[in-house]
C-alpha cells in the first residue's frame, strides 16, 4: 500500500493564483520520491499540500490520502492525527522551525517523549557526542547539525513518510553528502520513506528512486531516477539536464540557458503551459493540455505529445547558447591584495580567530573563486575585501577604479524593500557623485546591460521575481563600475536554469567592463565556471590555490580532494 497517494490535486489561492492543476503522484513504502522543477512550479505547495499546512484560504479539490487521511476534505483535528501518526517534515531552514531559546535536547524530548530517546535518536541522525550537542542551543551548532536535529524531530514516532523540502540548499557539499547518505541509511534500514524536494537535478540522482519533474503546477515527467536522467522523453526534462552547471560545463563559453520565464499563474496557458519555451511546439501543444500517460522512451510517463518523436529532444528543450567568450583581459596591476590578514572576533575565552594570516590577490579583469565550507572564513574575508570590515593586523590594497561593491547571497534582504529600483541605482550614482543629469542614461544603460527591462526601474523589490531581484543587485553594483565585484554566494539559492543566466551575466559583465571578480561559493562547478583560479580556505587559512581545471581534477591538498569526492553525481 502507497504511502502517499496524490490524484487530481488542484489547489488555487485568492486573486485567482493557480499553483497546481490536476497532479497525480504516488510514494511507495520504503521509496525516495524527488520533486525537481523551477521555482513557482509547484514543488513546495504539492509538499505542504500532503501533509496539510496550506493556509486556509487555499482552494483545494481532488485527493491526498496519508496515514488513512484525505488531506483535502479532513478536518485540522484529523490532519494533526494524520501527521502525528504518519509523516514528519525537515525544511530548507532550521532555524525557523527551531526554538533559539530551548536547547535542542528538550525539543527533541517534547517529540520523543524523554530525554533518554532524545539523546538516542541523536546518535541514530549521526550527531556526534549526542549527550553534550543536546545540551547546547540551535545558534551553537553548524548548519548540518541543525539539519540532523530536525531530521532526528521528523523521524520520532517512526513515521512511513518524511517530506524534505530543499533541507540541502544551503548546505555545504560535504554536509550535503552526509545528509543524502542519512536519507539512503534511513529507507534501508527503518524503511522510510521520502519526498525530497529540490532543484537541484544532481541531489535527485544521488539519493533517488524515482524522480517527479513539476512544471507550471503540472506533472511533465515521471519515472525512475535513471530512465528519466538518462532517457528524458518531456523536452523541459531535457532542457533542466542540458542547463546543468557541472565541472565540465564548457568554460569557452556561455552557459547554454533556457529562454523565457514560467507562465503567470494567474494566467495559465490554456495548452501546454511549456509550449512558449518549447522549440518543438505546434499549434496543437497551444490548445490540448497533454495527459500524462506511459513515455516511449522508458517505463514512467510524461505530458508531450511529441515525446514519441525522440529525435525532436535536442531541439525542443528551448536552450540557447550564445558564441564564444572573448578571453578576459588581466593585467599584472593588481585589483585587490590582502597580506597576512587576521581577525578575531569576541573577547577573552569567547573569542574566536576567524581568519589566521590570509593573503590573496585578484588581478585587474581576473576572477577568483574562494570555495571551502560554511565558518571557515570565506564571508569575512569578502566583508575585508570590500571595506565592510577591518582587519586586526594585515594589509589591504586596491587597484585603481570604483569602489568595490559587494553582491549578498540574499537580493531581495539587501536591497531597500520600500524603493524602487530606479532609486537604488541613483542613491550608488549620488554616492558617487555622478551628475544628477546622466542619472537616468545611466539607469537604462545599466539594467539592459544586466538583461532587465527599464521598466523595472519603477518597481519594487518585492513585485519583482528572484532573478530579476538578484539581476538587480548586480545593476546597483556596477551602475558606477567598480575596480572588484564581490560576490557572497549568489547562486545557492536559484534555481539551475536562474543560475546558469546568473553566471553567464557576471562573466559578460567581467569582459566587457574589465573589472575583477571575488566569487565566494561552496559550489566547485559554479566556481570552475565563473573563475579563472580557485583559492580553498580551511578554518581560516588558505590551503590551495591554482587554475580552475587544474585544481578540480588534480587537487592537492586532501582537503581539496574531499571536496571534489563529495560532489553530488547523477546515477545516469
Amino acid at each position: 500500500m502507497n504511502v502517499l497517494e496524490v490524484r487530481g490535486l488542484q489547489v488555487s489561492f485568492p486573486g485567482g493564483l493557480s499553483a497546481l492543476r490536476g497532479v497525480d503522484v504516488t510514494v511507495g513504502p520504503g521509496e525516495i520520491l524527488a520533486l525537481v522543477g523551477e521555482s513557482g512550479s509547484g514543488k513546495s505547495v504539492l509538499a505542504l499540500a500532503a501533509l496539510g499546512l496550506l493556509p486556509s484560504s487555499a482552494l483545494l479539490s481532488g485527493h491526498v490520502r496519508l496515514g488513512g487521511a484525505d488531506m483535502v476534505t479532513a478536518t485540522d483535528a484529523q490532519r494533526r492525527a494524520a501527521r502525528r501518526r504518519s509523516a514528519g517534515a525537515v525544511f530548507q531552514d532550521p532555524m525557523t522551525s527551531l526554538n533559539p531559546t530551548m536547547r535542542v535536547g528538550r525539543q527533541v524530548a517534547e517529540v520523543t517523549g524523554s530525554p533518554r530517546e532524545a539523546v538516542d535518536l541523536l546518535d541514530q541522525v549521526g550527531v556526534p557526542e549526542p549527550g553534550r550537542r543536546a545540551r547546547q542551543y540551535p545558534h551553537e551548532l553548524s548548519g548540518g547539525l541543525r539539519q540532523r536535529v530536525m531530521i532526528a524531530m521528523a523521524l520520532a514516532g517512526d513515521p512511513a513518510l518524511v517530506i524534505a523540502d530543499e533541507p540541502t540548499t544551503a548546505l555545504d557539499v560535504t554536509v550535503q553528502a552526509g545528509i543524502l547518505e542519512l536519507f539512503r541509511e534511513l529507507r534501508d534500514s527503518r524503511g522510510t520513506s521520502f519526498v525530497l524536494v529540490t532543484h537541484d537535478l544532481a541531489v535527485a540522482g544521488e539519493v533517488a528512486d524515482r524522480i517527479a519533474v513539476l512544471y507550471a503546477g503540472r506533472m511533465a515527467e515521471v519515472g525512475a531516477a535513471g530512465d528519466v536522467l538518462g532517457r528524458p522523453s518531456h523536452p523541459y526534462t531535457a532542457a533542466l539536464l542540458a542547463a546543468r552547471i557541472t565541472t565540465r560545463s564548457a568554460r569557452s563559453r556561455p552557459l547554454p540557458t533556457l529562454a523565457g520565464e514560467l507562465p503567470d499563474p494567474h494566467n495559465p496557458e490554456p495548452g501546454c503551459a511549456f509550449a512558449p519555451r518549447c522549440g518543438a511546439a505546434q499549434q496543437e501543444c497551444r490548445t490540448v493540455v497533454p495527459a500524462l500517460e506511459p513515455s516511449p522512451r522508458h517505463a514512467g510517463q510524461d505530458a508531450c505529445i511529441r515525446s514519441g518523436q525522440v529525435e525532436l529532444l535536442a531541439d525542443a528543450s528551448g536552450l540557447s547558447e550564445g558564441p564564444g567568450w572573448q578571453r578576459p583581459s588581466t593585467s599584472s596591476e593588481l585589483a585587490l591584495q590582502l597580506t597576512g590578514v587576521n581577525r578575531t572576533f569576541g573577547r577573552g575565552r569567547r573569542s574566536q580567530q576567524v581568519l589566521r594570516g590570509v593573503s590573496l590577490d585578484v588581478p585587474k579583469g581576473g576572477a577568483v573563486a574562494l570555495v571551502g565550507e560554511s565558518g571557515c572564513g570565506k564571508s569575512t574575508t569578502l566583508r575585508i575585501a570590500v571595506g565592510l570590515d577591518s582587519p586586526d593586523s594585515g594589509d589591504v590594497e586596491y587597484g585603481h577604479g570604483g569602489r568595490p561593491q559587494l553582491v549578498f547571497q540574499d537580493a531581495g534582504a539587501s536591497l531597500t524593500p520600500w524603493a524602487t529600483i530606479g532609486e537604488l541605482l541613483a542613491q550608488r550614482l549620488r554616492n558617487e557623485r555622478v551628475p544628477q543629469q546622466h542619472w537616468r542614461d545611466r539607469t537604462v544603460e545599466t539594467l539592459r546591460l544586466v538583461g532587465l527591462s527599464e521598466r523595472i526601474a519603477e518597481r519594487k523589490p518585492h513585485q519583482i521575481s528572484g532573478g530579476q531581484r538578484q539581476r538587480a543587485a548586480i545593476a546597483r553594483a556596477i551602475v558606477v563600475p567598480p575596480v572588484l565585484l564581490a560576490c557572497d554566494e549568489p547562486i545557492s539559492a536559484l534555481d539551475t536554469t536562474l543560475a546558469a543566466v546568473v553566471l553567464n551575466l557576471l562573466g559578460r559583465l567581467r569582459r566587457e567592463l574589465g573589472m575583477a571578480l571575488l566569487f565566494v561559493t561552496h559550489d566547485l562547478a559554479a566556481a570552475r565556471v565563473v573563475a579563472d583560479e580557485i583559492a580553498v580556505m580551511v578554518d581560516g587559512r588558505i590551503v590551495e590555490r591554482g587554475p580552475a581545471d587544474q585544481l578540480l581534477d588534480r587537487p592537492n591538498e586532501a582537503y581539496t580532494r574531499r571536496l571534489v569526492d563529495a560532489l553530488p553525481r547523477m546515477s545516469a
